[in-house]
């Protein structure tokens, strides 16, 4: 029954302005309407990441919970973590509206949102009453008319460090002018140095552009084995509109979902020959084949967003079921051995 009214639920919401519906979409997740499976998990699925231990390694990415208003419930829909944020030092409301366009044809998404957020203040707060359960991390973003982006890291990742078990230094979103060129190797480090010294026991990840060349990721591997980074999200939206199909195709900002599975995953593949750091991938999962696709491919961990709007909430508790059953299919026994199987494919 639930799955019939999630599946007419996502329709209509498909039907209706993309940010309005996701701001629906928060609010029936506090409704008993709501699938709430629990963390799916298993002995095979255990999987553990930077230190963290995560019944399963399908993960919710940033951006769906901007604001962390809805952990409890997304707590219990069938990720082994989530994401929230990102989260700026002061409340900003972002880029103008309209910003976020379905490409319904290409299964896909642009946003331009700009770091819109409550702040470091509101969201710690709401981090702090969080109930236990699964690991969650916090997205760090900087103000747009910040005078010190990198300084910006530091503090909401100061304020809000005691209440989440991860933080995710975002240098790599399109909408916010200049951000990208912090993944510059010398600006890289120090903004690094500075969220390092404040991190406390916190592990710090760093979530990278797919659009780099093989330079620019040899420099950022090397950045941040230096810094200690305790895992590497690959990737953030795209600005390549290569093969879109869409009317929305030409719309400013970054593209994410299927379009993306494919540039990010060569990322990915790539950064797991230049380094040992863990990885988590992310672009145009919308499926447990394209999950175990990422993780065959070099990635300890994943996460998902768009595929949520064609697929509905449940999408992250059944690819977790699927990526169990891929796992036995092909005789592993965990997660950690299928890392990496076929990193090559992608070269």
């Amino acid at each position: 029954m639930k799955a019939a009214i999630e599946r007419f639920g996502t329709a209509a919401l498909r039907r209706i302005d993309p940010e309005t519906a996701h701001g629906l979409a928060l609010r029936a997740l506090h409704t008993p309407l709501a699938a709430r499976p629990g963390p799916v998990t298993s002995a095979r699925l255990r999987t553990t990441i930077a230190g963290l231990t995560l019944p399963n390694p399908v993960g919710l990415a940033a951006g769906f919970d901007k604001n962390a208003t809805a952990i409890a419930p997304l707590s219990q829909a069938g990720f082994g973590w989530i994401e929230v944020g990102a989260a700026t030092p002061l409340p900003q409301p972002g880029n103008p509206k309209p910003r976020l366009f379905r490409l319904t044809e290409d299964a896909a998404a642009i946003n331009r949102f700009g770091f819109n957020n409550d702040g470091m203040e509101a969201i710690g707060a709401r981090l702090a009453r969080r109930p236990k359960g699964i690991p969650v991390g916090l997205n760090l973003g900087a103000n747009k008319d910040s005078a010190n982006r990198a300084e910006d890291f530091a503090r909401v990742l100061q304020y809000c460090a005691p209440h989440i078990d991860f933080a995710t230094v975002n240098v790599s979103s399109p909408n916010t002018e200049k951000l990208r060129d912090l993944q510059g190797p010398m600006a890289l480090a120090a903004l690094l140095d500075g969220v390092m010294q404040v991190r406390g026991t916190c592990p710090v990840f760093l979530k990278i552009a797919p659009d780099l060349s093989d330079q620019e990721l040899a420099d950022i591997a090397k950045v941040a084995a230096d810094a200690r980074i305790a895992a590497i999200v690959c990737t953030n939206t795209t600005l390549d509109r290569t093969g879109l199909r869409s009317a929305h195709a030409s719309e400013m900002g970054g593209l994410s979902g299927n379009p993306l599975f494919e540039k990010s995953t060569r990322v990915l593949a790539k950064l797991h020959r230049l380094t040992d750091i863990p990885l988590v991938g992310v672009g145009g999962i919308s499926s447990a084949r394209d999950a175990y696709a990422k993780i065959r491919a070099g990635a300890s961990a994943v996460q998902l967003y768009t595929g949520l709007v064609y697929g509905g909430l449940s999408l992250g508790a059944d690819i977790a079921r699927g990526l169990d059953t891929l796992l036995a299919q092909d005789g592993f026994n965990s997660v950690a051995e299928a890392v990496g199987r076929n990193t090559d494919d992608w070269l």
